[in-house]
This record gives structure tokens, sequence and C-alpha cells, in this order.
């Protein structure tokens, strides 16, 4: 699950259908605009997603997909360029040469902050050319699906509002949605017909084609009926292999071992050995070992609690670690795992016995630092290990075990014009999928700084930090070799009460010791 659930959290919608039909269309993006975003660094801080093949690594960031061919010596960033425009990336899946996007937007929907799904893309040709697919959206008569002999009522989600592909899984001639709202779809012809997959209800803990069945495939309570499924609101979905499916809902972990037909339903309250919490927001297969790991939240049960639930026995039995802590996603190099977290990048070489979080992350080179906080993504390229934030990535080259190594960390931005100066990026800005950057000068030796936002009345907003010591590491930026002195602060758009503030124009004001005030704009843009 990936930095797009926050905007999850409020599911007011009105849905739609069983099947679609879509004309896919193609690309081939404009070399010119690729050559504008093309640099040393991604186009987007925020990193949802991180997959490696061979020497190629591709991220999707909040701000499109980057691909680096050479293992992070550069960068080719599809953004600002068709299909991608300026879209958010929410999951990536590569298998038998074809990669996967999905990508999605806010909206504000009378007041509230919504994510909404503007479809997937695909590339056969290492992203030479593009797919574009329209999000699967049902038409308002898309009411029954069938399912063996019985025809199970379903909720037409007519609208791509929280209708947004948070996870994709490749099966042999087969693509598979997570869509939250939308379900579990399911592709035999590359996105161009979609059918909706039936999970079991929340009252059943299996089903099968042969039973004789009576409920609705609904989400939702509402006009459409009464039923109000956890388990049809759908997160995640991973392939251990061309008939073996797990699926993670609201309600638990499904698990299919003949190709998406059957279902088999386990949570915290049908095992002796369960999943810590029900709330399954991502889920990661490990080939190397035939394990499988659920980031597990506390959902609706008190005796649920955060944290990672996994397996070695093919969802038999489970056991947990990392109590309390807010999963969002899996990595692995070769038999050891990486737990992404509120707090970190948890990583265990002893099947979720002991876990080691890296004590910082400094580039060795440039001085620039990740902070600690939400982590979202990883993967392993041989001795290299990435990692991904809502505030940039960062890759290790270990050399001596565990987290030993030298960092490169990449954050988009530009050099500073002179020592008086300070920018904000990304600007605009979206506040439910990154944070804006702050970047300044304090002098050649430091100072106390304090940073305020206000908006256009000037009005105090938010105090980012105050009086709060900032040296001046050297930076290295956007892959050229010019050094530019300046520090870089994070104001994540939420006032002083932790809310996200509205769409429109505020300003930062910097105050470095003795240094006169620097003031700088920020677009908030929803």
């Amino acid at each position: 699950m990936k930095i797009f659930l926050i905007a999850l959290l409020i599911f007011i919608i009105k849905f739609s259908e069983v099947y679609a039909q879509f004309t896919p269309q193609s690309y081939e993006p404009d070399v010119k605009k690729l050559s504008k975003v093309s640099a040393g660094n991604p186009a987007g801080n925020g990193v949802t997603d991180i997959l490696t093949i061979g020497d190629t690594v591709w991220l999707g960031t909040s701000r499109g997909v980057s691909k680096s061919t050479d293992r992070g010596v550069s960068f080719t960033n599809y953004y600002a360029a068709e299909p991608f425009g300026y879209e958010n990336v929410s999951a990536l899946a590569y298998d038998a040469g074809v990669i996967w996007a999905s990508t999605a937007h806010s909206v504000d929907k009378d007041g509230q902050i919504l994510s909404e799904g503007s479809g997937l893309k695909y590339s056969a040709d290492n992203g030479q050319s593009w797919v574009s697919v329209a999000q699967p959206i049902d038409g308002p008569t898309d009411t029954v699906v069938m399912y063996g002999n019985n025809k199970i009522r379903a909720l037409p989600v007519t609208v791509a509002v929280s209708n947004v592909t948070y996870d994709i899984a490749l099966t042999k001639g087969t693509v598979w949605i997570a869509s939250f709202a939308g379900g579990l779809r399911k592709s035999a012809d590359m996105g161009k017909t979609w059918q909706r997959v039936v999970l079991p209800p929340d009252n059943l803990n299996s089903i099968k084609p042969s039973d004789t069945l009576s409920f609705s495939l609904q989400p939702v309570a509402g006009t459409f009926g009464s039923s109000n499924n956890l388990n049809h609101r759908v997160f995640s979905v991973v392939a251990a292999d061309d008939s073996t499916l797990y699926v993670g809902t609201a309600n638990g972990i499904n698990k299919s071992t003949d190709g998406g037909i059957s279902w088999r339903k386990v949570n915290h309250q049908n095992q002796d050995k369960p999943i810590s919490g029900n709330f399954v927001v991502a889920l990661g297969f490990n080939k190397s070992n035939n394990t499988v790991w659920g980031a597990t939240w506390k959902a609706e049960d008190q005796e649920e609690f955060y944290g990672v639930s996994y397996s070695t026995d093919g969802a038999e039995t489970w056991m947990t670690a990392l109590n309390e802590e807010k999963a969002h996603n899996f990595g692995f190099k070769e038999n050891e795992t990486l737990a992404l977290t509120d707090n970190g990048a948890f990583r265990s070489a002893n099947m979720g016995v002991t876990w080691i979080n890296p004590a910082g992350i400094t580039d060795s080179k440039t001085g620039i630092s990740l902070p600690r906080g939400p982590f979202y993504s990883a993967s392993a390229q041989g001795n290299d290990v990435w990692l991904g934030t809502d505030k940039g990535a960062a890759k290790i080259t270990e050399t001596n075990g565990m987290w030993s190594g030298d960092w490169k960390v990449y954050i988009a931005s530009q050099p500073l014009e002179s020592a008086g100066k300070a920018f904000a990026y990304p600007n605009p800005f979206s506040p439910d999928v990154e944070s804006v950057n702050i970047k300044y000068s304090t002098g050649a030796s430091g100072a106390n700084v304090t940073i305020r936002i206000f908006d256009f009345g000037m009005n105090l907003v938010r105090t980012v930090i105050q009086n709060a010591q900032r040296g001046n590491p050297v930076h290295t930026v956007e892959g050229n070799n010019t050094n530019q002195n300046g520090v870089i602060d994070f104001w994540n758009g939420r006032d002083e009460n932790g809310k996200i503030v509205p769409n429109g124009v505020y300003f930062y004001r910097i105050d470095a010791g003795s240094n006169a005030p620097v003031f700088g704009k920020i677009i908030v843009l929803i």
C-alpha cells in the first residue's frame, strides 16, 4: 500500500459496475518534452513504488514514472508528457518485458480531499512507447456478476473518485488490479476489457463456484442495498505464481489457488494464529523463500493491533512482528525482508525475529540527508538497496553487511541563485501525496532558523521550525557537479491543528540568524 491511502480514510462516493470496455491509446512520448524533465534525479520526491530489473530501476513517484538504466546515475522522467502528464503514480508492476503503472490525482469534493484514479499505462519496449488504459468503471445497469450458477448482485462503480488502483499483479496473460472502491478486477486482453472478481462477503470465510450463495458484491451500504462488506474494499494484490494469488482488503487476506476463481479468507478472528489486524494495506511475496507478508493494520476489533504479519506455510498459520508499527509496503533482498513503516525502513535477515533500521541516511558525497519518517517503497539490486519516501529516494551500496556502505540521496531540486535566495519545490504541490521542500542558505557558518507559513491574508498558518540550528552542507543538485550551499526543510501542507490547508497561495518567511528575512510563495493545489 502506498502513500495515497492517506486520502482514503474518508469513503463517501457513488459507485458502478461489473464489466467495462475501453479503447487503450498508444503514445510515443515527445522527446523534447522528456528531455526537459530528464536529469540526474527523479522528477518527484514522493516515491511510492520501486522496481529493479537488472541494471534498470523504475520509480513510481508523485510526478510520474522515473527510469534509470544505469543503477541511478541518470534518470529519464516520464512527466509533463503523454501519457503521464502531471499524474501521480500509485503502483508499478513488471513481468515478461512489460512494465505497468497506475496513476491518480487528488480532487476536492465538497471540501473533502479524495483520490481519483486516472487509469493505467503500460510499455512493452522499455518505455519507448506507452499504451494508456482508462480507469475501469461500470455502467449504472451493471448490477449482476455471474459466479458459477449464482447471480451475485454487484454495486456498480460508476466514477473514478476513490476508485484508485493501489496495487497491480501480473500472471500469465492476466493483469490484476486492486482499486479500493473498484474492488478486485482482472483483464485478459491488456486492459481492453475488465472483469470484476468476486471475493467472499464479510460473513463467509470462503467461496467457490459450486456453492449456493446469496450476498451483494458491495463495499458500503447505501441506496443499492444494506450490505457493507469490508472484504470488498480492496487495497493490495500479489501473485505467488500463475494460479496462486493473495488479496488484501479491509477484512483480511484472501487466497486463491485456482487463478482467482475460489477464495479462502483469513483474518484476526478466524485463525488460531492470526494476522495482527484486518485492514491489509499492502502485501508482499518473497519467491526466494516462499513467504507472504502483510501490512496488517488495526480495523474494528479492539483486540487487533498494527503490525507486520507473515506466513511460511501458504497462509495456514501466521506470525506477527513490529507490533504497533504502521507498515506501508515491503521489499526483499534475497531472503531478507524490508518493511517500510512510519518510523523507517526495518530489515530482517531471520524471518522477522529481529529488525534493523538504518541509523541515518546521508549522502556520502553531498551531505544531503533524508529525514526520519514514513518510508513507502524498497527494492534490491545486487549489493544496492533502494528506499523511497515522500521526501525523496535513497540508495545504499553495501560493502560490509546490512546498512553498511555509501548512501546516495535523490532529491529533485535546483541550485540556489545566491546566498540570499530561497525557493520551494515542488510548487504547486499536493499535501495529500507529498511535502513541499523549502531550500535556503544560512550563511557560511550556519544559524538558528525559524520558518513560518502564512496565508494570502498574512495570517500565521504554521511554524515549521523555530530557532532550530541549521548548518550549511554542500548540495550537488540535479546530477551536475555544481556545489551550492543550502539546507532543506519540509512543510507537509498542514496547519497548526494538523489539518491539510485549502487550495490557494501561501507565503513562507525564513529568519536565519541576523540575516534579512527571506520570503517566498507556495501554491497548494489538491
